[in-house]
């Protein structure tokens, strides 16, 4: 199976379906990642922050420790992505030359910027893709209900996709633990409801059986 996963930064994927791509990657299937940003940024005061050079260092790391058969890079601005034909037609290329089987994509309802913008492209971009689930990578409330309604057990890969978001070094210099210690709550809590350690849960767009 050809698995796509889309972010918008270098980490989101790894903080929202990290564990259910190193599964996949050790059940031997193809991996394929996409961000569309070039992932830099600078804070409010305009000093750096992350620049674009480490933080695509430090994303390779990361899909080396998944797995990934290969990181697909854009170069969209940093909180400038907008949904437009452009990242549209970025998608589909992937698609369509990868031949992909199972998307995951941000949630539509994730209040950043970017990940919203990303979103709707994956889903337009994506539309004959068979399977899309849908992740949250961010921990901020929303006016909309994130639909938890597709499990996967990731207890055997917790740990790989702990050391996926680690390799973010930059980003958890700066975030501390806070990441860390969030999905791994996350992952214990959707595992209790399904009766396993620990797992990841998505929202189904739609899910094809062929």
């Amino acid at each position: 199976m050809n698995v796509l996963a889309i972010g918008a930064h270098f980490d989101d994927v790894e903080l929202g379906c990290g564990g259910a791509l190193a599964r996949h990657a050790k059940l031997g299937d193809n991996v394929y990642v996409f961000v569309a940003t070039v992932s830099g940024f600078v804070n409010q005061y305009n000093q750096e922050v992350r620049s674009n050079e480490t933080a695509l260092v430090e994303a390779r790391n990361a899909m080396a420790i998944l797995g990934a058969q290969e990181l697909l890079c854009g170069n969209f601005k940093t909180l400038e992505v907008e949904f437009v034909d452009a990242l549209n037609v970025e998608i589909l290329k992937i698609v369509q030359d990868k031949k992909i089987d199972l998307v995951y994509a941000h949630w539509t309802g994730d209040i950043h910027h970017d990940h919203q913008a990303v979103s709707k492209a994956s889903l337009h971009s994506c539309r004959h893709v068979p399977r899309l689930l849908m992740y949250r990578s961010n921990w901020y409330h929303s006016t909309l209900e994130f639909r938890g309604n597709f499990y996967v057990d990731i207890t055997q890969w917790l740990d790989v996709k702990e050391q996926a978001v680690r390799a973010h070094v930059t980003e958890v210099d700066r975030t501390g633990e806070k990441w860390i210690r969030f999905f791994r709550n996350e992952a214990e809590n959707a595992g209790q409801r399904i009766g396993v350690k620990y797992a990841e849960v998505f929202e189904v767009v739609k899910w094809l059986e062929g």
